[in-house]
């Protein structure tokens, strides 16, 4: 597991941006952490660091807003209102998990056993000023990104 301190937003932000710099393909993460913990700001520097220009918006009322102009195709997918694990089936989570995409998935705990285990597992949490983050690869995926990160 590795870890970071990050004193402000814009700190999360480039954080993300440097993590996206690490993808090469697509992977599957999980964003763990309180409401207000920091999960759609490092989401937002991610894409913007794989090149995304316009604004990054959470998609707490849509489940999932996709960015496929991107390279790897990316959705971000804010499960904290999922009424159903079933519900993922309808929004066709099973195709985009089987391509190449990067999925970033914040309150994957809702879906229950739904999602196959993250590449990797991002934890954010508060830490006066701004927030600690702490990474967890769990597959071989994983431990490739986190090594070109920590490069």
């Amino acid at each position: 597991m590795s870890e970071w301190s990050l004193v402000d937003e814009q700190a999360q932000v480039a954080f993300g941006q440097q993590f996206a710099q690490a993808i090469k393909q697509g992977a599957l993460v999980f964003l763990h952490g309180n409401l207000g913990a920091g999960k759609t700001t490092f989401v937002r520097g991610v894409i913007q660091g794989l090149g995304h220009q316009g604004n990054v918006k959470s998609p707490t009322y849509t489940l999932i807003e996709p960015y496929e102009h991107v390279a790897p195709a990316t959705y971000h997918l804010d499960l904290y209102r999922l009424g159903d694990p079933e519900e993922l089936e309808f929004l066709g989570l099973r195709e985009m998990l089987a391509d190449e995409s990067l999925m970033l998935i914040e309150w994957p705990e809702r879906a229950g056993d739904w999602l196959p285990a993250a590449d990797i597992e991002c934890f954010l949490a508060y830490q006066e000023p701004g927030r600690q983050i702490r990474l967890q690869a769990n597959t071989d995926k994983g431990r490739e990104i986190l090594s070109r990160l920590s490069a």
